[in-house]
């Protein structure tokens, strides 16, 4: 077994409470996990937020600047710079057909060319929520269809931002988005590799 590689694995769980579950995506649920080597052992709680994952898009033109949205967060109580992005609508939903699917509704656009830059664990402490991040190129603008942007999304602003200028605020605090920074600097590492 490699040392840096992520392995599977599956400790064993003896009871499940669901904490908060209706149709929404997510769920929260409390388990009670035992060691593997002693499965009739002591357990210990372990709190879990179900996620099915989400797809983010970055989304860069033939003058280098990226495809933004101005987006307001209730639970950060903060508005934030961010990619498009979405959550898969159910579990083994395609990710790059959640991101191509984003980038028409939130933001009006199409890509010609999709590379993917990497998939990670948002937070494994507590979700289960993995999230994949795409380059989108070769962009023109296309209709939504008939989706239509409720809540904090149809207060979403559009923006386009020279992609020096948002490494920039990365760096310097302005933006703050964890997604926004991973799916800049994965970019550079793979264009300068």
């Amino acid at each position: 077994m490699a040392l840096t590689a992520d392995t599977p694995e599956s400790w064993p769980v003896r009871s499940s409470t669901d904490l908060h579950r209706d149709d929404w995506v997510v769920a929260f649920r409390s388990d009670q996990v035992a060691h593997p080597d002693d499965p009739e052992g002591p357990t210990f709680r372990r709190l879990v937020l179900e996620h099915p994952g989400a797809a983010f898009v970055l989304a860069i033109d033939d003058q280098d600047r990226v495809l933004c949205l101005r987006q307001y967060r209730h639970p950060a109580q903060r508005r934030f710079l961010e990619l498009p992005a979405g959550i898969c609508d159910h579990p083994g939903e395609d990710p790059l057909e959640v991101a191509v699917r984003e980038l028409r509704e939130e933001v009006e656009f199409e890509a010609a060319e999709w590379t993917h830059l990497i998939s990670v664990w948002g937070s494994p402490g507590i979700s289960a929520e993995q999230h994949h991040y795409y380059l989108a190129r070769g962009l023109s603008a296309c209709d939504r269809g008939d989706f239509e942007l409720e809540a904090e999304e149809a207060d979403m602003e559009t923006l386009w931002v020279p992609l020096d200028e948002l490494r920039k605020a990365v760096l310097d605090g302005r933006v703050t988005d964890g997604p926004v920074a991973l799916a800049i600097f994965t970019h550079d590492a793979r264009r300068s590799s």
